[in-house]
């Protein structure tokens, strides 16, 4: 410990810390320079100031409050105290910039004020505050007075700064006035002292029984634990007086407080963030009115920042939350002096995260009115605060005419826009809560009526007149007009001109007619890839029908559920299929045995009786109840589905589109579809030919096909293919079905310089809905499902079908021309999720709820995240499991990852990862590194199970109920006890043991484990440098935090240091990071 001024001097007291001052000077030890703690309060001074007397003044200011002079002590001794010496010299500097222009003056200043924070104070050297004075010009001064917030809090500075003035001023005159002496500071610490905990423990741990996970912003994004330092944005809303009374009449109707309305609010815009029901924010207590008498003139620091925990439902009153609030802060006056640390300690949330994430601070006014208030002089200096919090945010509320919100928020984890909403949600909840008082929670309004607009009519200004109100077959029939000899289909060697194609379909589609098929009426299609299948769907659709397709892979049982459900009279197929049906009731018209029949059939166009409200097609999905449900679409939908894709990618007559996804599966009917109304040509892939990448590479080159769809699954395997980078006739490729991966687009680009299109619909509403053009280099980390197409609207809605914010998840919910009829004869499930438009003022208006997870992003593109049944809860924390995918194939090693949660073990629920990989093969232990440096640990899945392919769909998805239990694993730590083996490993056991009150101590447990945090840990440091006598800082203690690795690291000082494991050196990360958002308040 270096020399003190303090040495010269005479020590006057001496007595331990507050909770909060430790707190503090364990951040200071841990990270001394990042600026957290260090408060800067400037007066802006339009007058002459005499310099020297300011010194003066404050000089006898320091003098007069002991705590002005305390300097920490911790080395060496049992518990740190703070020291007071009987005197100490103030730095005071004075600096002349008259000679700068006004511009540079402020840009000195700003300069000046981030320099001096992170210089911050050495604790141990007294005093821990500064002052600087800044000369602008003659009449211009700005006085700036740093110190460490250990000393002191808000309810000190009016007060000090009220007495240095006046001292100033009484110095002119002569003397300084004599007062009576200050009560001490150590007045409170000694009553602190007698205090038992036993009590204070009860309540919290009542209070935070059941609650494990912090309380999500939902609007955030994950700074890893190396992210560099906190970088603070401000933000300011200030409500009008007339709301503000309204707001205090409120409060006093319902015997509630200005505080607890606020601190209600603030629970209810948490839970309307994140969808959480069990809501817990940090708040500051001024902690003065349940200590000692006198203790509201006393100068120190007293505050102590506290979780509040509310639980609450959509359902509930709000009400009610404001009283709950108020209840719960009068209940925890008793208990207001425990240290945060030892709160969190007895709560469930682990160790390496924080026990809450946002800090509410409600101030009774702001510093500069105070000031103000004073009268004098001060009406016209301007008076600021500058500090550096190190929460993602603090809300601080100034009571006063105008009541006034500020958030201090970090920039590395929110957006300025993202705060600027925020606090206009903040101010709409207020304003909703005084407007209607019995309104329940979720039905508060939230969004601003420019937000509401922007959300609902905005950005769903889609309407486009679809011309020639034209059935699917009728748009083809036109392009059989236009080219007749043109080729229309191929498929293995074998071609259909235009005309071809349409004489042969127009046999069916008599056929067909001959048997009673019309408009709404499906047929079956049981048919592999071939001429005839393209043939069949169209002839269906001349004849007026809908195709019904059945997949020849499916189960026999499948097979019978939908022809037995969908009513089908007649099925089409081969002969060479038929003993794969299963028994049926359906009139068979085979190909090839009726081939004669078809042949004698007129080849010309039959009478039209269909419109496009008639069905276009039946496709079966698979259902929750284990059986598939019908879902008909008509043919508008599929013609504007159509129709937009031809205006935003245009097809040309040179065009060769490969069909390959299964026609079972809604995607198919574009690729059917679209090059047939255009004058394109339609290659068809071998049966089977779409899960074989080689073939695909194959067909592609020798075909020279420019448009192709892939769901990302297989657009992976397709680019790991050799010889893709010969597929230069590709021109435009789609993904859809699955959601696509940044890093795949990224290696999208890499070996192919075609567009790559991101498209998004479920089967319920025609094919696609969203559409969204992929680049490089565009400065995102996700891919957006883009807006919506032309005539469909996208609404993202809580449960009360009102809208959610930018950035907040909900429900997507669908509307416009592309929906489905419903379900086949499902009519409940039907009314479930094809419900009336809210938004629409359109008679019979429906939107389909889709199930899916999405945010609207600020510029009005959409970000998918993911099935809202996907969504899995583990210890608390909620998870969206593509995220975890999306950093496992960011591994140079990962061709295709999916994680799952399995619950192998009843009660034990738990993240399994599936991996296909190439060579080498990456271990697990790697990959976990991989993944803390970018997600929190509890996202890190605890088993991998590498696999030679993923089990698919025939659609090509991912099939996750296929995918095999883990074998049971040999967990790195088994949690047997191992004893020290090494004379320093039984000297860090004994420092352990005797600290944490152990009777012993394995060298492979984690220090935070055992019931360590980091008042402990301060106390670990001093003994272990006095016993071992050897100076470490105590960052090592977090990057070895097992006796074994920090044995080892002590051990070996004269040459490299071991590091610690990748395992534990990434926990000391996240546990430092979690320290770094919480001071030592919420640490752990």
């Amino acid at each position: 410990m270096g020399a003190s001024c303090m040495i010269k001097h005479l020590i006057v007291d001496s007595f331990p810390l507050s909770p909060m001052q430790q707190g503090m000077l364990f951040h200071h030890l841990m990270e001394p320079h990042s600026g957290v703690d260090i408060q800067q309060l400037v007066v802006h001074l339009p007058e002459e100031f005499d310099a020297s007397r300011l010194e003066a003044a404050w000089q006898w200011l320091v003098r007069r409050h002991d705590i002005l002079r305390a300097r920490f002590v911790w080395e060496g001794i049992e518990q740190p105290v703070q020291e007071i010496a009987a005197e100490v010299s103030v730095p005071f500097v004075v600096e002349d910039a008259r000679h700068l222009s006004e511009h540079d003056q402020r840009e000195r200043l700003a300069s000046f004020l981030k320099t001096d924070r992170l210089l911050g104070f050495e604790l141990d050297h007294a005093p821990m505050l500064r002052l600087t004075l800044f000369q602008w010009g003659e009449a211009s001064f700005s006085f700036v007075w740093t110190f460490h917030h250990a000393l002191l809090d808000g309810r000190c500075y009016p007060r000090l700064l009220r007495e240095v003035f006046e001292a100033y001023a009484e110095l002119a005159q002569g003397d300084i006035t004599a007062r009576p002496a200050p009560p001490p500071y150590r007045r409170y610490i000694d009553w602190l002292q007698q205090q038992s905990p036993a009590g204070a423990r009860s309540y919290w741990k009542e209070l935070l029984t059941g609650f494990v996970a912090p309380t999500a912003l939902g609007i955030d994004r994950h700074v890893p634990a190396e992210g560099g330092l906190y970088q603070q944005g401000e933000a300011w809303e200030i409500l009008d007086s007339a709301l503000t009374a309204r707001l205090r009449a409120f409060a006093k109707d319902h015997e509630l407080t200005l505080n607890a309305l606020v601190m209600g609010t603030w629970a209810i815009l948490l839970h309307r963030y994140s969808g959480e029901q069990d809501i817990v924010f940090g708040a500051t207590r001024a902690c003065r009115k349940s200590t000692v008498a006198g203790a509201d003139e006393m100068i120190g620091l007293f505050i102590n920042t506290l979780p509040v925990r509310i639980k609450l439902s959509p359902d509930d009153a709000a009400l009610s939350v404001f009283k709950a609030a108020r209840q719960q802060w009068l209940d925890m006056r008793p208990y207001e002096h425990t240290p945060l640390v030892q709160v969190k300690a007895v709560s469930q949330v682990p160790p390496t995260q924080p026990l809450f994430e946002t800090l509410l601070v409600f101030e009774n006014y702001r510093l500069d009115t105070a000031m103000r208030s004073l009268g004098g002089a001060w009406t016209k200096r301007r008076v600021e605060l500058h500090r550096l919090t190190d929460f993602p945010i603090r809300l601080l509320a100034y009571d006063g005419q105008e009541l006034s919100f500020k958030i201090e928020f970090d920039r590395r984890r929110l957006d300025d826009a993202a705060i600027s909403r925020l606090l206009g949600h903040l101010r709409q909840l207020l304003e909703g809560i005084v407007t209607n008082p019995t309104e329940t929670v979720g039905r508060l309004p939230i969004l601003t009526e420019a937000e509401r607009k922007e959300l609902t009519i905005d950005w769903n200004k889609t309407s486009v007149d679809v011309p020639k109100r034209r059935t699917i077959h009728e748009w083809i029939e036109a392009q059989v007009e236009s080219t007749p000899d043109a080729h229309a289909v191929t498929f293995e060697g074998k071609d259909l001109t235009y005309r071809e194609l349409s004489r042969r379909a127009n046999q069916v589609a008599h056929h067909l007619q001959g048997l009673g098929i019309g408009p709404d009426v499906p047929v079956g299609v049981f048919l592999e890839r071939s001429l005839e299948m393209v043939v069949g769907l169209l002839g269906i659709l001349k004849a007026g029908g809908a195709y019904l397709p059945l997949d020849p892979d499916y189960p026999k049982d499948r097979l019978a559920f939908m022809l037995e459900d969908a009513e089908a009279p007649v099925l089409l197929t081969q002969s060479t299929l038929v003993p794969h049906l299963p028994v049926h009731t359906s009139k068979v018209v085979c190909f090839d045995t009726d081939k004669a029949s078809l042949d004698r059939e007129p080849d010309t166009n039959p009478l039209q009786n269909c419109t496009p409200e008639n069905l276009a097609y039946v496709i079966y999905t698979s259902g929750s109840t284990g059986k598939p449900k019908g879902v008909p679409n008509g043919h508008a939908g599929v013609v504007n589905q159509l129709l937009w894709m031809q205006s935003a990618y245009r097809l040309y007559g040179t065009d060769r589109v490969l069909q390959k996804t299964p026609y079972s599966f809604d995607v198919s009917a574009w690729e059917f579809f679209w090059p047939l109304m255009t004058g394109a040509c339609l290659v068809l892939a071998r049966p089977e030919g779409h899960q074989h990448p080689d073939y695909l590479v194959k067909v592609i080159r020798e075909q020279k096909i420019t448009t192709m769809h892939f769901v990302p699954s297989m657009l992976r395997i397709f680019l790991e293919s050799e010889g893709v980078e010969g597929c230069t006739s590709l021109r435009g490729v789609f993904c859809s079905g699955e959601a696509l991966p940044f890093e795949l687009q990224e290696r999208f680009f890499q070996r192919l310089g075609a567009e790559l299109h991101n498209l998004y619909g479920p089967t319920e509403a025609a094919v696609h809905v969203t559409s969204w053009q992929c680049s490089p280099n565009r400065g995102l980390s996700i891919v957006p499902i883009g807006r919506p197409i032309w005539n469909t609207q996208i609404y993202i809605l809580d449960k009360y079908l009102q809208p959610v914010p930018i950035g907040i998840p909900g429900e997507l919910h669908i509307g416009g021309v592309g929906l489905a009829r419903g379900y086949l004869k499902r009519p409940q499930m039907t009314a479930e999720k094809f419900i009336s438009d809210p938004f629409s003022g359109r008679a019979g208006a429906r939107l389909y709820k889709t199930g899916d997870l999405a945010r609207f992003l600020p510029d009005g593109n959409i970000e998918y995240l993911g099935r809202m049944d996907h969504q899995v809860k583990i210890r608390g924390f909620r998870i969206e499991l593509g995220e975890i995918e999306a950093v496992l194939c960011q591994h140079p090693a990962v061709r295709e990852a999916v994680v799952i949660a399995r619950e192998d073990v009843p009660g034990e629920k738990r993240l399994v990862a599936y991996l296909v990989t190439r060579p080498p093969k990456p271990e697990a232990k790697a990959l976990r590194e991989l993944l803390k440096k970018k997600l929190p640990e509890y996202m890190v899945p605890a088993a991998f199970v590498f696999l030679e392919k993923l089990p698919l769909t025939s659609s090509g998805k991912a099939d996750r109920k296929a995918l095999p239990a883990p074998e049971q694993q040999q967990p790195e730590l088994d949690g047997r006890f191992v004893p020290p083996q090494t004379e320093m490993e039984r000297k860090i056991a004994t420092v352990w043991q005797n600290v944490l009150g152990l009777e012993r101590v394995s060298i492979d447990e984690h220090f935070f484990d055992l019931g360590g945090h980091s008042l402990l840990l301060v106390r670990v440091h001093g003994r272990l440098r006095e016993t071992l006598r050897t100076e470490f800082p105590i960052v090592t203690l977090f990057e070895h935090p097992t006796i074994r690795s920090l044995a080892l690291h002590l051990s070996q000082f004269d040459g490299p240091a071991p590091k610690a494991s990748e395992e534990w050196r990434d926990r000391a990360l996240l546990q430092k990071q979690a320290l770094a958002q919480l001071r030592l308040r919420a640490k752990e």
